[in-house]
């Protein structure tokens, strides 16, 4: 999500689909993070503190709830970038795709591509967050230095977030082909098939083989291990920045 910050861009290089796209991502990525990081570390502080539990799946349950409620926040949005990506299209052929869609379907539409989004990725904010703790206190055990904060959750950012998106790449391809779908005029057989979400894996392996599931293999993890690492390490640093600066404000009280 950081990572769409430092997308530079040209107005003059870019036609209105592009501009719109780039700036859907910057305006998802606002509350789609907020959301997230919120919930996740109050979540795993009333798992921790309130409930009681301990042990290493906190993190993977309090990640997989966090990003369950962000998906469904802004699953909308996602649909109209993924839309916007696919295809070349005006402000004004938006529009009329998107009533389309919702005239056939009912606003429960622009949720198309929920369950694949949300089989992506809640399975993925379980595995970064679990792994994320993990490497983290692992790195933390063999530098033990303050001064290596920064370094230790950039790195562990980075570690999980790879892992989180290979294991987790099968249903981002899903997604996208079910969002591309949208407003588009298909017979009803292909509607029928692709209905369901392991009914389009079968198929996209089908076609194109277990590779099929696993397109783009190469520049997600390049996306995705760079943009976890900045966002992970950039959140704490300034929650440990505020903590320090609160606990200054207390001492002169």
């Amino acid at each position: 999500m950081y990572s769409v910050f430092l997308q530079p861009y040209s107005a003059g290089n870019l036609s209105p689909g592009d501009m719109l796209s780039v700036s859907l991502c910057r305006v998802m990525a606002v509350p789609a993070t907020i959301i997230y990081f919120t919930c996740y570390d109050q979540l795993r502080d009333f798992l921790c503190y309130n409930m009681g539990y301990s042990g290493s799946h906190i993190p993977l349950v309090a990640g997989a709830l966090a990003r369950l409620g962000a998906v469904t926040v802004i699953s909308p949005l996602e649909l109209i970038r993924t839309k916007l990506q696919s295809r070349q299209l005006s402000y004004i052929e938006l529009a009329a795709c998107l009533r389309s869609a919702v005239s056939q379907g009912g606003w429960l539409s622009l949720w198309k591509g929920w369950g694949p989004t949300v089989l992506r990725d809640v399975p993925f904010s379980g595995l970064y967050w679990f792994n994320y703790e993990l490497v983290k206190r692992k790195l933390s055990d063999t530098w033990g230095s303050p001064e290596a904060q920064f370094p230790i959750s950039f790195t562990s950012g980075a570690v999980s977030g790879a892992v989180a998106a290979i294991l987790t790449l099968p249903f981002d391809v899903v997604k996208t082909h079910r969002q591309i779908e949208l407003g588009d005029s298909e017979i009803g057989s292909s509607r029928r098939q692709r209905s369901s979400t392991w009914g389009a894996m079968r198929i996209i392996k089908a076609e194109s083989g277990t590779r099929g599931l696993f397109a783009g293999f190469m520049p997600r993890v390049i996306k995705v291990a760079p943009a976890c690492a900045i966002m992970i390490s950039s959140y704490e640093f300034g929650k440990t920045f505020f903590q320090r600066r609160n606990q200054e404000k207390l001492q002169t009280l």
